[in-house]
């Protein structure tokens, strides 16, 4: 009996008495500290270990930015109209609700994403082929 063990310590020994973390990624290899001198190691580390993109670390009207500024060569790989009409839609969505959840927050809230004409959008995605 542990008679002054918090309620967090007596969870862990009892996941630890469980086997709870007897089959984590990892198990009793040494922890790669290489880069911890590094400030941001645990983003950077995020990043390669999730295989995100450094636009993950964007604001979010950055990104739809960015993914417009791809628009129509990113949608080339699609194979119908109904599908490009489809990304673009949603895209135009995102941008819609953005632009009402970020109204005057942060550093990028005077920034907006544009929307996209949907139908002159296709045009120009017919045209690549």
């Amino acid at each position: 009996m542990h008679r002054f063990e918090s309620r967090v310590e007596r969870l862990i020994r009892e996941a630890t008495a469980r086997g709870d973390f007897d089959d984590l990624p990892g198990a009793g290899k040494p922890l790669d500290l290489s880069d911890s001198d590094d400030p941001d190691w645990w983003v950077k580390r995020k990043i390669r270990d999730e295989n995100l993109g450094s636009s993950a670390l964007l604001p979010p009207v950055l990104r739809l930015r960015k993914e417009a500024d791809g628009f129509p060569e990113s949608l080339r790989g699609l194979t119908g109209e109904n599908a490009v009409r489809a990304v673009l839609e949603d895209y135009n969505r995102r941008v819609r609700y953005e632009r009402l959840g970020s109204r005057g927050r942060g550093p990028t809230s005077n920034l907006v994403a544009p929307l996209v004409d949907v139908d002159a959008m296709i045009t120009r995605w017919r045209e690549l082929s």
